[in-house]
This record gives structure tokens, C-alpha cells and sequence, in this order.
């Protein structure tokens, strides 16, 4: 048997990872901007992450939700108390498609209706629901399209009032990341959160906050809808809660009611995985890591503004989209090959940068020496 030949790869083995680096089985050292899609929130293999996840499986790894988890009531807490939503109620799931999917159903279990707004650009995952209401056209399978969707142009004001004053009482939900991630980092304003919000009030939408890759601390706030000073109904989440262990989950506000069957999962919640996602929570509350990824992100932001060769800058903390000409396509390649440091892309020619929430001024500034020898060539 072979594998399924469906990503591009970089013909690099890592084999070791440490912090903000890794090594690959030739000894060669990279600096990790990338955390792996952002995934890497406390750096590679921290001791105390290493830890917590020993000593859980000592224990027990894993148990089906048909028992008592008590660790999931401790990461519930410590969740509530890190994100600022301590009224909200947390479900445990894998990944950050589910996430999204498990809200956009939990929504239309809430107010019975159909119809999900969703914006170009934008990213939700691959699943069913969730590739359904994901821009791209390419990934959805004929199997996945379904007429509820209503694809908004991104921060149109004006085409969201007109369709909740059209549409509004079959709306059941309004899905938005507020930074796209594939998107190519752009950033939702303010004001149109503010809308999103007044909007989903006035005809009782529920406002989903994908925070799957913009969540977990990475701008600078827990969730990057929170610089709109709105709360929205649910926030999914993944990527970074685990630190490479997969675990995703969804905060859901007390207005939405449980009942049992109403959604569930086999693995979501499991002992290792609710360790990993508390490990991760201790380690930025203990090291004031989103203080830390504000003030490593502002830097970098800053120094990037200041190339003369760069269309534009866009993020907050560490989620940065640099908007390159096309004479620049290969910066990416040229850092990984020639300079040893992993990036991400997105289209048209826009390199991510999703470090990990510890990253040091020193790392940063190796980052900034070798662009400038890239662009300069």
C-alpha cells in the first residue's frame, strides 16, 4: 500500500523539535515560523506539555464520555478563566472542521432554520457542513453542496443588512473567521463584527466565531473576535489548544440549551487530550504568552512595514500575512531552502507567519535578517 497522494510536500524529514526549532535527520536546524498551521502554540516538545501527557498516560489515556472525565471540568474551567468566558459551556471534539461543524449544527438545533451566511475567502474545513460554507470550489464535493449557504462578499456591511432585512428569519447562522487564515490574512473589522453581532440579535442568528486558527491567544487577545468588544454565540477552536495533540472544542453561550443526543463524539474529550489542552493553557498563563505574542508580533509587523518591497502587512500578534509582488514567488522557497526557516503561503503570494506564542525578539530578528537577503537578491 501507498499513500494517497494529496499534498504537496517539502522533501524535508523532521525528526526533533525544540521550542522554535526543529532539526531534520541530517542534524540541519530550521526555524519554525509555522508552527505546523499554527498548531505549535508553546513551542515543540515544552517539558511541561512532555509532562502532563506522561503522567496522564500512566493513568489512563483514554475512556468514552459514558463515564465521569473530571479532567474535562478542569479544562473547562481553566478555558473559561484564560478566554474571559466563564458563563459559556464547553464540547469536546478532534479538530477544527469539526468544531465548525458540530457549531453550525448546535445553530440550526437553536433556532430551527436553514440558511448560513458565510463570506468569500474564507476557510471553515472540509468536512460536510463545514467545506459547504468554505470558498472554495475545488474541495467541495458534489455530495457537499447544499443551497443553504448565502456567500457574502468579505466586510460588505451593506450586503449583510440587505440580507438579513431579505432573508433574516431564515438565517440561521453567520460564520466568520476573524482573521482568515487561507483567506490570506485579513483581518475582520471591527464594525462588521459589531454588525454580525447586532444583526444575529435583532433576528435571532446565531454569530459563529471561527477562532480555529485566529483563536487560542495568537493575536494578542484569546479569541481575535474580541479586539470587536462583542461576544459571539459560539467560538470554535483547535489548532493551538493541543499543541499537536489533536483536540479541538466549542465554547457555546448559556443561551443555548443541551439535551442529551444532540451532538456527540468517541474520542473528543479524552483524558490525553484534555492534558495536552490543559498543558498548553498553564504554560500561556504562567509565561503571559499573549502579552508576549502581541509584543513580539507588534515588532515584527513594524519592521515589516518598513520594506520598501512589500505590498502590504496585515495580522495582529503572531498571525501576519505578507502581501508580496509576483516578482517575489519564490520568498518562501528561498527562506526554507536557503535560509532554513519554515513559512506558510497563501494565495496569491502572501507568506504566513504563524510562530509559536514564545517566540523571542531574537528569533524574530533572524527571521527579518534573512528577508531582507531574500528580497535584496
Amino acid at each position: 500500500m501507498k499513500l494517497f497522494d494529496v499534498y504537496p510536500i517539502n522533501h524535508i524529514n523532521i525528526v526533533k523539535g525544540v521550542g522554535s526549532y526543529v532539526y531534520d535527520d541530517k542534524g540541519q536546524e530550521y526555524l519554525d515560523l509555522y508552527g505546523g498551521h499554527a498548531v505549535i502554540s508553546i513551542g515543540h516538545t515544552h517539558p511541561h506539555y512532555v509532562k502532563r501527557l506522561e503522567d496522564q498516560l500512566h493513568k489512563i489515556g483514554f475512556y468514552s464520555n459514558s463515564i465521569e472525565i473530571p479532567i474535562q471540568q478542569q479544562l473547562a474551567e481553566k478555558l473559561g478563566h484564560v478566554s474571559g468566558k466563564e458563563n459559556y459551556q464547553l464540547f469536546l471534539i478532534n479538530s477544527g472542521a469539526e468544531a465548525d461543524e458540530n457549531a453550525l449544527k448546535l445553530a440550526s438545533f437553536y433556532n430551527g432554520r436553514k440558511k448560513v451566511v458565510a463570506f468569500t475567502g474564507a476557510f471553515h474545513g472540509r468536512t460536510s457542513l463545514a467545506v459547504a460554507v468554505t470558498d472554495n470550489p475545488k474541495i467541495v464535493a458534489p455530495v457537499n453542496e447544499t443551497e443553504g449557504v448565502i456567500r457574502l462578499p468579505w466586510a460588505d456591511e451593506a450586503a449583510l443588512e440587505k440580507v438579513f432585512a431579505e432573508q433574516g428569519n431564515e438565517i440561521s447562522s453567520v460564520i466568520i473567521e476573524g482573521i482568515q487564515g487561507v483567506g490570506g490574512i485579513q483581518v475582520a473589522p471591527e464594525s462588521f463584527l459589531q454588525k454580525i453581532r447586532s444583526l444575529c440579535d435583532q433576528y435571532n442568528a446565531v454569530f459563529i466565531a471561527d477562532s480555529v486558527q485566529c483563536g487560542y491567544g495568537r493575536t494578542g487577545k484569546f479569541y481575535s473576535h474580541d479586539f470587536a468588544g462583542v461576544d459571539a454565540d459560539i467560538y470554535t477552536m483547535a489548532k493551538g489548544m493541543g499543541n499537536g495533540f489533536p483536540v479541538g472544542a466549542i465554547s457555546i453561550a448559556p443561551k443555548i440549551q443541551p439535551a442529551y443526543g444532540m451532538l456527540g463524539t468517541t474520542f473528543g474529550g479524552n483524558h490525553l487530550a484534555c492534558a495536552a489542552a490543559l498543558a498548553v493553557l498553564e504554560v500561556m498563563e504562567q509565561d503571559n504568552l499573549m502579552q508576549n505574542a502581541a509584543d513580539i508580533g507588534g515588532y515584527l509587523i513594524d519592521e515589516l512595514k518598513k520594506f520598501k518591497q512589500v505590498s502590504e502587512v496585515r495580522g495582529r500578534g503572531l498571525m501576519i500575512g505578507i502581501d508580496l509582488p509576483a516578482e517575489y514567488a519564490n520568498a518562501k522557497k528561498d527562506l526554507l531552502f536557503k535560509h532554513h526557516i519554515f513559512t506558510g503561503e497563501a494565495k496569491p503570494n502572501v507568506i504566513r507567519l504563524l510562530p509559536a506564542l514564545n517566540l523571542t525578539k531574537a528569533h524574530a530578528d533572524r527571521f527579518l535578517e534573512a528577508f531582507t537577503t531574500v528580497l535584496n537578491k
